[in-house]
């Protein structure tokens, strides 16, 4: 069974193609890798299936882009031999090696952009985000095995046009999810 990530997420629909947050949208000069999930600030994030902890790092980090605030991923492998990546996290809660049930806490969203960082040079993107106070989401990217590097990559996006083979579309590893009674 699958579990809703976000319980807390302002909106329980998956960001649809064309809207901000959705599967391989358009940035101008990326494309983003995943979907974001909007929430507050430390919502809880859970495992949307059974699997096992084979990755945590560094996804966003001021080092990289000075808007951006240091966040972190957690990579699952599910029993299906899908990589689900959750990022834009401030707070992890399990280790590499784990093994995570359905609706276990892995981690709480995290704000990824410093909005006093933000300047005229800034991608509009980032600039609409920040005007639409879209500062604070579940990033979750899905992978299909065998997985092929995704590069050019930075903090979600692939720089290049042609979308990387392992690259899936999370809205079709979250068909079927189950929301809990109180995301209803």
């Amino acid at each position: 069974m699958k579990i809703w990530p976000v319980p807390d997420s302002y909106n329980k629909e998956i960001p649809q193609q064309g809207m901000t947050g959705s599967f391989w949208e358009n940035r101008g000069d990326r494309y983003h890798c995943g979907i974001d999930i909007f929430a507050p600030e430390n919502s809880p994030v859970y495992a949307i299936q059974n699997g096992k902890v084979i990755d945590i790092g560094i996804f966003t980090s001021p080092d990289v882009n000075d808007f951006w605030k240091k966040t972190f991923y957690i990579t699952i492998k599910t029993q299906q031999n899908i990589n689900v990546k959750y990022a834009q996290l401030c707070e992890v809660s399990v280790r590499i090696g784990d093994f995570i049930n359905a609706g276990q806490l892995i981690g709480k969203i995290g704000l990824s952009i410093e909005k006093n960082k933000i300047s005229h040079n800034t991608p509009q993107y980032v600039r609409e985000m920040v005007t639409n106070g879209q500062i604070s989401s579940l990033h979750l990217e899905a992978y299909i095995a065998p997985i092929s590097e995704v590069k050019p990559y930075m903090g979600g996006n692939f720089l290049g046009e042609i979308k990387p083979y392992s690259l899936m579309d999370p809205t079709l590893f979250l068909n079927g999810v189950k929301k809990r009674p109180s995301d209803e």
